[in-house]
């Protein structure tokens, strides 16, 4: 198993790619905080991991509040007595719109969640890596950041600032022996994405996957594969990379 004995965050994991994370990390044996702020949907993935043989609790918290990452911190290390990997999949938007009628509290909202909780991930997180002298993150952010859509400035303007924050991390924990990567999955089947295309219709999603060579929307496991790999130690020297999973979006 790839991830044998390993302990693992991974934010916003009561669905949709957070979800698909969860549940192939505890297929590889790994222990696994599956956080959310929605309990019923969080509990329900963790259960879904032990019912399948796997190790999972459920921690509720909002990666955009301090005290809450910390709190996420201390309850994974009372479950499981160490952490060893954590997966930055929390994440939201505006729905496809002008850049001009994205109200200001929902601006903020956005980069809180997509942005400061990067923040707080480090504050919280590294101080406890640097005392093991190794960790990981694995930051999903978008190609949103690389190839930005029209009708989502804003989320786009977030997702960029994911790449290029964990890009500097990268850089500044690898005396640590801290690990930072990024992930950018093209538009796929999450519950966000009406959100991303404005309505969920037939003709909306024809112009999506239009846009995508490959011919398809991305899948909560072709994540949920790549993150594997890149929390593994078969990826033991790479820091710093962005994965475009798109199905040539970005080329």
């Amino acid at each position: 198993m790839r991830l044998a004995q390993k302990v693992a965050i991974v934010t916003g994991a009561g669905s949709g790619f957070g979800e698909g994370i969860a549940e192939r990390f505890a297929r590889e044996g790994a222990r696994v905080v599956v956080n959310d702020i929605h309990a019923d949907n969080g509990e329900r993935v963790a259960e879904a991991i032990r019912r399948a043989g796997g190790q999972a609790c459920f921690v509720k918290a909002d990666v955009s509040d301090g005290e809450e990452v910390k709190a996420l911190l201390d309850s994974t290390l009372a479950a499981f007595g160490s952490l060893d990997i954590v997966v930055n999949n929390a994440g939201i938007s505006h729905r496809n719109q002008s850049m001009l009628t994205v109200a200001e509290d929902e601006f903020d909202r956005v980069y809180r969640v997509n942005v400061k909780s990067l923040y707080w991930s480090a504050q919280h997180m590294v101080p406890y890596f640097k005392t093991r002298g190794a960790g990981v993150f694995v930051n999903i952010a978008s190609t949103a950041g690389v190839r930005p859509r029209p009708g989502l400035v804003w989320y786009n303007g977030t997702k960029g600032a994911a790449i290029v924050t964990s890009k500097a991390m990268a850089v500044e924990l690898a005396p640590f022996g801290i690990r930072v990567n990024v992930i950018n999955p093209v538009a796929g089947e999450t519950p966000l994405l009406a959100t991303f295309m404005g309505e969920d219709t037939p003709e909306m999603r024809a112009k999506f996957i239009g846009s995508i060579p490959l011919g398809r929307l991305s899948q909560p496991a072709d994540i949920a594969n790549a993150a594997l790999f890149l929390a593994s130690e078969e990826a033991a020297f790479i820091t710093g990379a962005c994965l475009e999973v798109d199905g040539g979006r970005c080329v």
